[in-house]
């Protein structure tokens, strides 16, 4: 099968069994979607199909054909990170950062799909997605940040 993954074409062979995070990870080498809970819960494989946020652990990569995949690793350009990403590091929006590369890009999605205006809706549209570690607020505050930004870019 095919994957289109950060602009990137991948042919690969997999057991039709194999979830998308699954074939990043192991197949292409792309780890920074991250393996939680394995069970759709915890939004750590959240990764962009076609622009829509999904979790990549509950996504069969054969779903995937044809798509246009993007992960945490392809939302920079040009050496430059995407301004979400910036926005996280200025406002010390991670703790341990195991889950901060599905957050990001949860947060990257729910901007493109222009839902978010309030801190409120924020928390509803990231709900699977924000730890609830010490840097909870400082999460809201780089997506409101980076929601505000002239230069957001999908």
């Amino acid at each position: 099968m095919r994957l289109r993954v950060n602009q990137r074409d991948y042919n690969l062979n997999l057991d039709v069994r194999t979830t998308l995070l699954d074939a990043l990870r192991e197949h292409i080498d792309l780890t920074g979607s991250k393996k939680g809970c394995d069970q759709g819960q915890c939004g750590a494989c959240t990764v962009h199909v076609n622009g829509q946020r999904v979790l990549a652990c509950l996504t069969l990569a054969v779903a995937a054909q044809s798509a246009d995949i993007t992960t945490i690793e392809g939302l920079a350009q040009d050496g430059k990170l995407h301004p979400m990403q910036q926005a996280f590091i200025d406002h010390d929006a991670f703790q341990c950062g195991y889950c901060t590369p599905g957050q990001i890009c949860s947060a990257v999605g729910l901007i493109a799909e222009g839902h978010a205006h309030s801190d409120d809706d924020i928390r509803e549209l990231m709900s699977g997605n924000i730890c609830r570690c010490g840097a909870y607020t400082n999460i809201v505050s780089a997506v409101r940040v980076a929601m505000t930004a002239k230069a957001i870019r999908k």
